[in-house]
């Protein structure tokens, strides 16, 4: 199970798209302050393109492999002792705060 990876570009795509919400509602709420009558005097950002290395994105596949790996063998774990045949989601439901505390 060592040899399954995320695919970098994939997790690429999955960053570009958080980084264009992002930026889409930042500047809807620049509109609306605006709006509101407040002046953005030389406050605003100007619009750049966000990239990540290749190392960058290596790293993130990385932790988001073993974050998930772990998730699953703590769910398997909980199962198991419900004698549960199959991960439910109530399984990962009750070992997600602790994973997320150890992340």
């Amino acid at each position: 199970m060592d040899d399954v990876e995320f695919d970098p570009d994939l997790i690429h795509a999955v960053f570009k798209h958080v980084w264009k919400r992002r930026s889409l509602e930042r500047e809807k709420n620049e509109v609306t302050e605006t709006v509101d009558g407040e002046t953005a005097g030389g406050t605003s950002k100007k619009s750049r393109p966000t990239s990540a290395n290749a190392n960058a994105l290596k790293l993130s596949c990385e932790l988001l492999r073993l974050f998930v790996t772990e998730a699953v063998q703590r769910a398997a774990t909980i199962a198991e002792a419900e004698g549960a045949g199959k991960i439910e989601a109530t399984h990962l439901e009750r070992i997600l705060p602790q994973l997320l505390l150890d992340f």
